[in-house]
């Protein structure tokens, strides 16, 4: 599916002036290229890059949205979960958060299960950090994960649910913090979230 947003669109949901403005250029202006007419998310992932480009599925018009944006958290939680359990090899409730919340958006759980999964997540945080995880969490692993999780599951942060894949890879970005790897694990992520956003938005994957 080819999923599509508008200059007004994007307007409506408050997308930021300096994003705003590089996709206009990129476009020729908004008043050449129309304020109505539909601009491929494509387009906005090759000119503005992967986070406004999460960013602009919520202003995305196809009712797909929600479930490209979920999938799409799972993998980032996911990119950085064999950090997480070369930390804590024996606690599978992160990757069972992810897969729990694979199973949502396509339909093959409940949203009661969803839940519970999310608080198991959430238990699983707390369990693996301490305070000096906590204060290393704004580093890039952390900004890695966190931050497109976050974005891409703004409706699961808005309903009861909160999306278990968000507090998964919160999970496996604080476990990250602690990696002699983490810049590495860094960069790597920013790859695959680019590679993984394009191949939603190519109808490669589900």
């Amino acid at each position: 599916m080819i999923l599509s947003t508008t200059f007004a669109k994007l307007k409506e949901f408050g997308a930021c002036e300096s994003g705003y403005k590089k996709l206009a250029t990129h476009l020729g202006g908004i008043t050449k290229y129309g304020r109505d007419k539909p601009i491929n998310l494509l387009t906005i992932l090759d000119s503005n890059g992967v986070k406004d480009c999460v960013w602009a599925l919520r202003a995305a018009v196809e009712p797909d949205r929600d479930k490209i944006a979920r999938l799409f958290a799972c993998d980032c939680a996911e990119s950085v979960l064999p950090i997480f359990e070369s930390e804590k090899p024996d606690d599978p409730r992160p990757r069972k958060a992810i897969q729990t919340a694979r199973d949502y958006a396509v339909g093959l759980a409940t949203q009661e299960q969803l839940a519970a999964a999310w608080a198991a997540a959430q238990d699983a945080a707390r369990d693996a950090a301490g305070a000096a995880a906590q204060d290393a969490a704004r580093d890039a692993a952390w900004a890695a994960a966190q931050d497109a999780a976050r974005d891409a599951a703004w409706a699961a942060a808005q309903d009861a649910a909160r999306d278990a894949a968000g507090a998964a890879a919160q999970d496996a970005a604080r476990a990250a913090a602690w990696a002699p790897t983490r810049a590495a694990a860094w960069a790597a992520a920013g790859a695959a979230q680019s590679e993984n956003l394009r191949k939603y938005l190519t109808g490669e994957k589900p």
